[in-house]
Formats: C-alpha cells, sequence, structure tokens
C-alpha cells in the first residue's frame, strides 16, 4: 500500500483542531494508518485545540475516534505504539508550551525531523494558529496544510495569502482539497497521458462538451451557521469542481513532478473566461430558510449550475457545465466526456441512433476508480436495431481496491513529502477568485428547488440542446466479488 515513497524524515504532526469533528473522522484515524503502514520513519502528534483537558484525556478521544472511524483492524500494540507518540497543547498554554512540547518530541525522534503543522480550524482561527507557530519558532522545516475555504472573494484572498506569506513561504503552504486526494483524480491524469487511444482525442475536434457534476443527498442542519456566510459556489465550485476541471483540461506537464503539473493547472485557469451571471443558475432549496442559524430570507445558494468556457487552443468552443448542491437526489461524483456525434448517419429512421445521446467517456470520483464508454452497438437479431451499450472498469475488479487510500491520508503523506500536486496554489485560487467576480458582483435570482430532486427546472434551459448526464440511463455494474 505504497502511492509513492514516504518521507525521508521523521515527522512532528502540530494538529490544530484536535477535538474537532473532522480530526475525529479522518485525520486522526489517517494519522494512525500511516504511523501504522510503515510509511513514516518516525513521528509524534501533538493535539492543540481549545479543550483545556490533559494529555490523557486526549489519549482517551483519539481512541474513541479510532474505535468508531478508522476503516481497517488495528492492533492493541498498534494502539499502544500510537498512544505513546501522543502529546496535547490547549491554545489557552501559550507559543511557550506548544514549544517546550514540539522540543520534548523532536528530542525523541532519531535524525533529521520535519514539522508538519496541520490547521483543521475555522478560516478566522487559522491566522492565530499561523502566528502561534511563528511565535513558537516552528516555522523551519516546516509545512502547513489548510482546509478551505481560502478567502471568499479576491480582495479577502489576497490579504489572507498576504498574511500567511508574513510567517511562511508558499512552498511551505498546502491549501488541500480531499477531492484531488481521491485515487479517481489521479486516474484522470494516469488515462489521459498513458494512452494512445484517448490522449489524441482530447480536444475540440472530438469532445462537445464536458460535465462535471457533484450531487449530494446530505442536508446542512449540522453546517448552517457557517453555510449560510458561503454558498454552493464558496464551498464547493472554487475549491472542488475548479480544480477537478483541471485536471480533465490541462496540458501534458513536461515532467511527472508537482511543480510542472501545478503550471499546467494554473495555465487552465488563467485560460478560464469570467464567469457571467447569465451563465450560472443558482438554487435554494425549499426549507433551507427553517434551519436554525439561517437568516429568515436568506439569499445563500445551496446549489449551484453553471457554464464556462476556457479560451485556448485545445478547448475553444467547448462548453464545461458544473453543477452541486445540497438535498438533491443522489449523492454522487460524476465527471463526463460527451463526443462529437457522427457527421453523417446512415443508418435508417427508427434504428435508434441518437436516442440516447451522444457516446460518453465517464469518470465515477469516488473513493474507488470507476470508468465506463458508452457507445451505440447492433442488437441481435434482424434488421438493423441500435442499443446504448458500453465498457465498464472498475477499481473492485482488480482485487486492488484494499490498497485504496483515504484522501486525507493520501494529502498528509504527500504534504510531508513536499509534494504540491494535489494542492492549490496562492495564484491558483486568486486567478479563480478573480474570474468569479462577475458572479459574485451581481448574483442572478434565487430559484427553489424541491428536497429529493436534481435542482431547479432551469437547469435544463443551462445545458440545452445538451442534457444532464444524471440521472444515468443505466446503473454501474455490480463488482465482480473474485477481483479480475
Amino acid at each position: 500500500m505504497h502511492p509513492g515513497a514516504g518521507p525521508r524524515q521523521a515527522q512532528v504532526v502540530v494538529l490544530f483542531g484536535a477535538t474537532g469533528d473532522l480530526a475525529k473522522r479522518k485525520l486522526l484515524p489517517g494519522l494512525f494508518h500511516l504511523a501504522t503502514s510503515g510509511l513514516i520513519p518516525g513521528y509524534r502528534v501533538i493535539g492543540v485545540s481549545l479543550e483545556d483537558i490533559s494529555v490523557e484525556e486526549f489519549r482517551i478521544l483519539v481512541r474513541s475516534a479510532l474505535d468508531e472511524f478508522a476503516t481497517r483492524p488495528f492492533t492493541e500494540d498498534e494502539w499502544q505504539a500510537f498512544s505513546a507518540a501522543l502529546d496535547y497543547v490547549p491554545t489557552s498554554a501559550g507559543a511557550g508550551a506548544l514549544a517546550t512540547a514540539a522540543g520534548r518530541a523532536e528530542s525523541a525522534l532519531d535524525g533529521e525531523v520535519a514539522r508538519l503543522h496541520y490547521l483543521s480550524v475555522p478560516p478566522k482561527s487559522a491566522l492565530a494558529a499561523i502566528e502561534m507557530l511563528g511565535d513558537a519558532g516552528l516555522v523551519e522545516r516546516a509545512c502547513v496544510v489548510m482546509e478551505k475555504p481560502f478567502g471568499v472573494d479576491l480582495d479577502s484572498a489576497v490579504k489572507l495569502n498576504a498574511r500567511l506569506h508574513e510567517t511562511f513561504d508558499e512552498e511551505q503552504i498546502f491549501r488541500i482539497d480531499h477531492f484531488l486526494g481521491k485515487e479517481p483524480a489521479l486516474n484522470i491524469l494516469a488515462f489521459r497521458f498513458a494512452n494512445g487511444l484517448f490522449e489524441p482525442i482530447w480536444n475540440r475536434n472530438f469532445i462537445h462538451h464536458i460535465q462535471i457534476d457533484v450531487p449530494e443527498t446530505l442536508g446542512l442542519v449540522q453546517r448552517a451557521a457557517f453555510y449560510e456566510g458561503t454558498g454552493a459556489y464558496r464551498d464547493m465550485v472554487v475549491t472542488h469542481l475548479f480544480q477537478i476541471l483541471a485536471f480533465i483540461a490541462m496540458e501534458a506537464p513536461t515532467a511527472l513532478t508537482s511543480a510542472a503539473i501545478s503550471e499546467e493547472k494554473n495555465k487552465v485557469f488563467r485560460s478560464m473566461q469570467p464567469i457571467e451571471p447569465t451563465d450560472v443558475v443558482r438554487g435554494q432549496f425549499i426549507g433551507y430558510r427553517d434551519i436554525d442559524g439561517v437568516a429568515p430570507g436568506s439569499e445563500t445558494e445551496t446549489f449551484v449550475a453553471l457554464r464556462c468556457h476556457i479560451d485556448n487552443w485545445r478547448w475553444a468552443g467547448v462548453p464545461f457545465y458544473l453543477r452541486t448542491g445540497k438535498c438533491l437526489a443522489e449523492g454522487q461524483r460524476i465527471v463526463s466526456i460527451a463526443f462529437h456525434e457522427p457527421p453523417k448517419s446512415m443508418f435508417p429512421a427508427g434504428s435508434g441512433l441518437g436516442v440516447h445521446g451522444p457516446d460518453h467517456l465517464t469518470f465515477d470520483l469516488a473513493d474507488s476508480a470507476k470508468v465506463s464508454l458508452s457507445f451505440y452497438g447492433k442488437r441481435p437479431g434482424p434488421g438493423m436495431r441500435l442499443d446504448k451499450l458500453s465498457l465498464q472498469f472498475a477499481m473492485h475488479d482488480t482485487g486492488m481496491s484494499g490498497d485504496v487510500f483515504e484522501a486525507y491520508e493520501r494529502l498528509i503523506l504527500d504534504a510531508m513529502r513536499h509534494d504540491h500536486t494535489l494542492f492549490t496554489t496562492a495564484d491558483g485560487i486568486e486567478r479563480l477568485w478573480e474570474i468569479s467576480e462577475p458572479l459574485l458582483t451581481s448574483p442572478p435570482p434565487m430559484r427553489p428547488y424541491s428536497p429529493g430532486s436534481w435542482g431547479p427546472n432551469a437547469i435544463h434551459q443551462l445545458v440545452a440542446p445538451n442534457s444532464w448526464r444524471l440521472p444515468f440511463e443505466r446503473a454501474w455494474r455490480a463488482p465482480n466479488p473474485h477481483g479480475a
């Protein structure tokens, strides 16, 4: 289970927000798995949070989190080793206490020691954490992992980056997007650039349009207060969907290195045209305004669909359709590539050609990679009747699905290795806020939609004469229990 070499140095991890929900569900189980997998030569973990608890109480909290959320079985010996590597500092104890804990952790490790600071905290607390790390003298040999949002518009993003750069260099900052940590994101790169069948047709001459569709069934009961000041566009499109778009649209990098890949992603962002309000549908599910923490007349969108364009040689004239929202009919993470239809049909009327739309290449961006290529084929029997068929691949069928890393595990390991491939740069995020200015300045009207639907009806005009790929006309085939 090795997605690339681990770091050469032992690691001291300072986890801000160590008692929070994300830490319990993902970060602590992820760190535990990395620690027990042998990928890190040595480690210590220092939890930092507002709670004034002891180290022993923190260990109890971590054990409870592992019992509830760890995705793999573990032994008591593995837990005892991890438990012994845990420490805790309440934020009220100050930078001096953190410096002392870090010194204690580093002295317990052999050889050169690197530092990974994970800021699992709200944006307002992130700068305070950065200041605390600076005051504690923990800037050298360090990288900082930051959670979204990276600002809420261009002005706030520029100011946030400027404040960060007062303490840490850009090369030390890792803006995390858990969507890109999933195996299928990297599989898109492999699919595009490792296959002579698909690389030559990945352009406007063969591709008609592209959809990136991430509907969610989840509501907002627990996140409403945060979401009320954010909305679907800021929460999901800028930080997630545009990042996936970059992998789909980027040119081949000069090398499979983080610097080369980041440069090609940023070229995509620089080529994107501003998001015009007329190309966007905003929606709010009925009942959102009744949730605690939501303003009675809230204009915060819980749904957004948009059309965007990349103004370069490869993608001129190819629309990209993006959709995401809460309380929708299904929870999916789908990228669909729609190919041009043949210029002329020799098939008779009634043959079925065109009934199911163009051929599609579809990526499922769930935790394990799935890919489907749809095409027309002849139905057995007399005459020329066509049906839509598909070739499908699922990671389950290879017997290697157990080797898939959780998104946060991969990203933490990449940060330890100083690999920026799956992270966003300051230039990239500022450019995305820049092209978002027309939409944020003059948002289109809010349209209500029913929970359990696919969003407001206006989405069909947005994509016309095409149609949304979801809901699928056919289900993914069930995984093969016996492997390939």
